[in-house]
């Protein structure tokens, strides 16, 4: 359902001199600068009753301006019972802790079903915010946290903080080949140029950043702690692969498990049929969207990476 909802405010002496496109974000910070200058196009804006058209127009100080917002419910998405596992949620923001298994919003093959519907059934009122208020998004075998947006400007204050790298998102990783040392991988990623449904290195492609420390190293494995400073598509999984130590399980990147040869049973029975990119997103911090102080949350590791962690030191001992 569309619906208009009028909201006044005082021009500041902050924004006294400002062009009017670029006073209304301070005045009405829970839009979008691209939404407000459409609204001043449609002529949604009025300046001390007068409507406004022009966006370089100067304001000088205390005028009253009125914008007629055109608010949308967005339909193309249906509220669905699936179970979440919430760690936190307020007025604001909802941490969820996201199984394996769960795509995040609808997509060609994946209609429903998702975690943007899941939210839809938890808080009906995040239809009116694009995808439900998710604002990041974890590949559909990924497991661990994640934060979605409960209002306009929620969401558009934790965007901002994605966009300049202060979300804090800190990963377990057990990749394949033994990596000596922790380290950072600085690397552009974009659509491949072959296959285009995956991503890969790429000259062009959009900056990515990747640090890595060694937590457990194994004969032919290693258990990593992974941070990110950007946020791209599989951007763990491409940069771990280019190191040529691709992700355990990620039939994507590292095509078929071939494990070691003198492995135990157990553990070449866990290597083989892991059934999923042996990625977690354990941590999870940020700047509360409203109130500005630090939150964190942890997950713990997932059964399946457990039981494979136990295996591999379990293949140590048998050495």
């Amino acid at each position: 359902m569309d619906r208009d909802r009028q909201y006044k405010a005082q021009v500041t002496p902050e924004c006294s001199g400002k062009r009017l496109d670029q006073a209304l974000p301070l005045l009405f910070r829970e839009f979008s600068r691209s939404r407000l200058q459409q609204w001043i196009k449609d002529g949604r804006v009025t300046r001390n009753g007068e409507v406004v058209r022009l966006s370089r127009q100067k304001l000088t100080g205390g005028e009253t301006i009125v914008l007629c917002a055109h608010l949308q419910d967005r339909i193309e998405d249906r509220p669905q019972h699936i179970p979440l596992a919430i760690r936190y949620e307020d007025d604001a923001i909802i941490v969820v802790d996201k199984p394996a298994g769960l795509v995040v919003h609808p997509a060609p093959g994946n209609p429903d079903g998702t975690l943007q519907n899941a939210l839809l059934h938890h808080d009906p009122s995040l239809i009116r915010l694009p995808r439900a208020g998710i604002v990041h998004r974890l590949d559909k075998d990924t497991t661990g946290l994640m934060v979605v947006a409960r209002s306009p400007l929620a969401h558009k204050l934790l965007v901002s903080q994605l966009q300049s790298r202060r979300v804090k998102r800190e990963y377990n990783a057990v990749v394949s080949g033994v990596m000596v040392a922790g380290g950072s991988i600085e690397q552009p990623l974009g659509r491949h140029p072959v296959h285009r449904t995956k991503m890969a290195v790429v000259t062009g492609g959009k900056s990515a950043l990747t640090h890595y420390r060694v937590l457990e190293r194994f004969p032919a494995h290693t258990h990593l702690r992974v941070n990110l400073e950007t946020g791209r598509t599989h951007q763990i999984r491409v940069h771990m692969a280019y190191l040529r130590c691709p992700l355990v399980g990620d039939r994507t990147y590292a095509g078929r498990a071939r494990p070691p040869p003198g492995v135990s049973a157990h553990l070449l029975a866990c290597l083989q049929t892991f059934p999923r990119q042996a990625l977690h997103a354990a941590r999870l911090g940020l700047n509360h969207p409203l109130t500005d102080h630090w939150m964190e949350w942890q997950s713990r590791l997932p059964d399946d990476m457990e039981v494979l962690l136990e295996a591999l030191r379990a293949d140590c001992l048998d050495d």
